[in-house]
């Protein structure tokens, strides 16, 4: 059935590293809005792998929660997110030593201009000091980290919190919302220096709140509010909470720092430079082919109405859907701030701002796609699904836009490439059970190339009699090698008409699609062919007898020009905590690979940025080591460099007379 829109919808995106329990906090903030998820939380539950949406009503208001993956496979997932929400949830795990795999959240973070909270979960397993944790986070994070809440601990076990704004002490109940307790004298001296700390903090950045304090006159619990939202909005500040989502601790006090600090929709727009108006405008932010259902459109309503049966981009929509709970429930219309589900949206990828008809073209940025670090040749298994499997290939990557697939013409194979070997076994679970593709995967082959090291000169003669007329061209060549990058030239220098002028073009084109395969069956390079002499019949010669000539002449002489393997080097810009740089060195090196140097990664405090050079034969793989020597953070950027002569160890492998 059909509902009415809520009269306001806000949007918060739960982000943060693997393993930091975002997945649970989100199914926790689902339920205690009355939306149980559709399945429970286990610790032991795989890791997310794509966006998951979905929908409450908290205290009268209507809310849309984003839960991005945790791996920093799917962190263009995360990107996107912060683009069109109101508002983040940073996730963490309580031990310091885990830190510093928030410094890319915190980072996008800062440039996006999102604001946020930081939300420690899992604080019954803190072993030290939530100050430690604390300072572990801030010395990587550009926004002031101000502590909401202070813990009460019997013993070792936090059983429950101080509000430093409202001065209320909590104590948590297994399953149920926060008990009010009198605040223990044994916590007062700890709870008024956080207040004191959070104020001056404040205080910072507003001049009334400086003067009431260096006047010993006591700001009221709004003006803190106030104060503590304005702060987080300009991205000067984020508060700090904690909780354990598992035990549903801290659950409901998150829910109302949301529902407060969150800012209005016409807030986060006006920060994305949208003009208010009552002009439908909207932006895709995930595509989903979603089976039977067809396609679905995710998109953020940045302003005005849209309803159903409007035409945004000249294209009738299929149905509107707002999450509730983790379900889709079809809804009439829906208002500025909503993420909803827009069926059959086509011609729409994701980023697509959407306009309806009539309405003036507007652009928003939309972040792109990272570069592939990783890739896997593809092909199914059986041959009569080769189409099949070009269209779900298709729809994936339209579903993914940070895959990339490519059908390389010099080896023959479609490459699909990715962020790294989880994300690519997402993407072939997806072709399994969305599109039942049983593919055949391998490591990419390499393209190598070939070229000589010496200039040759040699004859061939192609004669052949039919009965009617023959066949005949004689043909002279050198053949030389020429500088690294130069290509293949074609050079004719016949005198006295010994090959007649109409003959010489199918000599070059002989040649050119001859080194296409050399000695060690790939394309030869960086050559330079000289007709220098010649001979040819009235009658008998012809194109295709000088072409003949001319092959056989070339393939004679590349296995006489000592002829060499050459590989495809990259250039490799690595980016990683500078606290494994040294060991990150030694894994290119093992990989034959040259450090070019080193040197502090720009705007990225304790980051370290490697340039190197790698045999493109070294590179498969290199990502899983790389991030298992970082914490899964490492990552690199590469271009093609040169071509480099191929170790002989490798060239023997096609040395043999069956070549590849």
């Amino acid at each position: 059935m059909s509902e009415m829109m809520a009269p306001r919808s806000r949007s918060a995106a739960l982000i943060g590293p693997y393993g930091s329990g975002k997945t649970t906090l989100f199914e926790a903030l689902l339920s205690a809005a009355g939306t149980p998820p559709k399945r429970a939380s286990t610790r032991e539950r795989t890791a997310s792998t794509s966006l998951a949406l979905g929908g409450a009503e908290f205290l009268g208001e209507t809310w849309s929660l984003l839960d991005c993956p945790g791996s920093i496979e799917f962190f263009h997932e995360t990107e996107a997110a912060l683009k069109i929400v109101d508002f983040a949830v940073l996730v963490v795990d309580p031990d310091p030593a885990r830190a510093r795999a928030v410094f890319p959240y915190l980072r996008t973070l800062a440039l996006s201009g999102t604001p946020y909270l930081v939300f420690i979960n899992r604080i019954d397993t803190l072993t030290g000091r939530v100050q430690d944790t604390l300072a572990a986070l801030q010395a990587l994070a550009l926004a002031k980290l101000v502590l909401r809440e202070v813990p009460i601990r019997e013993g070792e076990r936090i059983t429950g919190y101080v509000d430093v704004v409202s001065e209320r002490a909590y104590r948590y109940r297994p399953g149920e919302a926060s008990e009010l307790i009198a605040l223990p004298a044994t916590i007062a001296a700890r709870e008024r220096e956080a207040r004191a700390g959070l104020l001056e903090t404040l205080a910072d950045h507003d001049d009334a709140l400086l003067e009431k304090l260096l006047e010993d006159i006591e700001p009221t619990t709004e003006e803190v509010f106030h104060q503590l939202s304005r702060g987080e909005a300009m991205g000067a500040i984020a508060e700090v909470l904690f909780g354990a989502a598992d035990r549903r601790q801290g659950v409901r006090r998150l829910w109302k720092a949301l529902r407060h600090d969150a800012p209005d929709p016409a807030l986060t727009a006006r920060r994305h430079g949208i003009a208010a108006g009552d002009a439908p405008l909207a932006q895709v932010f995930k595509t989903l082919h979603a089976g039977h259902a067809g396609k679905l459109s995710y998109a953020r309503i940045w302003r005005g109405v849209v309803r159903e049966g409007m035409s945004l981009n000249g294209t009738r929509l299929g149905g509107i859907q707002r999450p509730l709970g983790e379900e889709l429930q079809k809804i009439a219309e829906a208002g500025a701030g909503a993420l909803v589900a827009l069926g059959r949206l086509e011609g729409a990828p994701t980023g697509a701002v959407l306009t309806a008809n009539g309405g003036t073209a507007e652009t928003l940025p939309w972040p792109a796609p990272p570069a592939p670090v990783h890739a896997l040749a593809i092909a199914p298994e059986e041959r009569k699904d080769e189409v099949k499997l070009s269209g779900a290939l298709q729809k994936i990557a339209e579903e993914d836009p940070a895959l990339t697939i490519e059908h390389n013409p010099e080896t023959g194979e479609t490459v699909l490439h990715g962020q790294g070997e989880i994300h690519l076994n997402a993407a072939l679970e997806r072709l399994a059970k969305a599109y039942g593709l049983r593919l055949v995967t391998r490591r990419p082959m390499v393209a190598f190339k070939e070229t000589i090291r010496r200039a040759v000169r040699e004859h061939a003669r192609f004669k052949r009699q039919t009965g009617g007329h023959g066949q005949f061209a004689d043909v002279t060549l050198e053949i030389e090698p020429r500088g690294r990058g130069e290509g293949f030239l074609f050079v004719d220098r016949i005198t006295g008409g010994v090959v007649p002028r109409q003959f010489i073009p199918a000599v070059g084109e002989a040649a050119a699609a001859t080194l296409a395969k050399g000695v060690f069956g790939f394309p030869v390079v960086d050559i330079a062919v000289t007709l220098v002499d010649g001979g040819f019949h009235t009658v008998d010669s012809s194109d295709l007898a000088f072409k003949t000539a001319t092959r056989m002449a070339i393939q004679e002489a590349l296995a006489k020009a000592d002829p060499v393997l050459l590989e495809p080097i990259d250039h490799l810009a690595i980016a990683l905590p500078n606290d494994v740089t040294a060991s990150a060195q030694r894994l290119i090196s093992s990989r034959r690979g040259r450090i070019l140097g080193y040197a502090e990664k720009p705007g990225w405090p304790g980051w370290d940025e490697v340039e190197a050079l790698l045999p493109e034969a070294e590179l498969h793989g290199l990502i899983i080591e790389l991030r298992s020597q970082t914490m899964g953070l490492g990552t690199y950027r590469r271009h093609f460099d040169h071509l480099a002569e191929a170790p002989s160890a490798i060239a023997e492998k096609f040395a043999a007379p069956a070549g590849r």
